[in-house]
């Protein structure tokens, strides 16, 4: 039997692996080419995704923008603003909330889609505030509701603010501080706690004036040294009704 190095029994080795490779290789290759395409096909799909995503995302920032546009605007006689360029008026806060609650409602209704862009709920939250400035208190207790649960803090604090305000209004004087309170031990930067606290000052004034009292001292106490805070509650006080 004639002897083989060990180079030779190496090369042997690495021609019969890759014989074996290439075999498996050509039994595989379709499977092999299956799973590529649908890797690339994902991908394009993960990509299309992203570039039609963004794509919503622009134009529900677009529309909120000209709606907040609207909310924003100048109320009063067209001729008065005629001298600044491209200021927007109306000539009543009810046809400038109105037109304002179209847009907002549009945004809305044009991203139903999940997932929805966060455009979509800012919209929300100030179709509430159109509802409740048109007098409709009950389409806006249900909207701020809904926009409570927003899932960014900030704008849920805003949300349940102005829906402890329009329980208020209906005079649900407790449930409102409840909403207060709370907002008050979980202060947000859109909603701090002083003015958490104020508002439920403010909401005690006509049925309890002994409690909003009580609330605007503590309040002294403990911002006082904020000038614009302090005299807004010097003033709270002094208009306090003697009952």
């Amino acid at each position: 039997m004639p002897h083989i190095s060990r180079r030779e029994l190496k090369q042997d080795q690495l021609r019969t692996t890759y014989e074996e490779f290439e075999e498996f290789f050509k039994q595989k290759y379709r499977e092999i080419l299956t799973v590529v395409g649908i890797v690339v096909v994902v991908g394009g799909l993960a990509g299309g995704l992203r570039v039609y995503q963004d794509r919503r995302e622009a134009e529900a920032d677009l529309q909120l923008g000209i709606a907040l546009r609207t909310f924003r605007a100048y109320v009063g006689s067209a001729s008065q603003v005629s001298a600044i360029p491209g200021l927007q008026s109306f000539p009543t806060a009810q046809a400038k909330y109105q037109k304002a609650l179209e847009q907002f409602q549009e945004v809305i209704q044009k991203q139903s889609r999940f997932p929805q862009p966060k455009s979509v709920e800012i919209a929300r939250y100030h179709v509430g505030l159109c509802q409740a400035r048109l007098g409709d208190t009950a389409a806006a207790l249900k909207t701020l509701e809904e926009a409570s649960r927003s899932s960014d803090p900030e704008l849920a604090a805003l949300a349940q603010y102005a829906l402890a305000g329009e329980l208020v209004k209906t005079g649900k004087i407790e449930d409102a501080a409840k909403i207060y309170n709370q907002l008050a031990s979980h202060p947000t930067s859109t909603v701090p706690e002083a003015a958490a606290r104020l508002a439920l000052a403010d909401a005690y004034r006509a049925t309890q004036p002994a409690k909003a009292r009580e609330i605007y001292q503590q309040l002294e106490k403990k911002f006082g040294s904020d000038v614009t805070v302090a005299q807004a509650l010097k003033d709270q006080i002094a208009t306090l009704p003697s009952r």
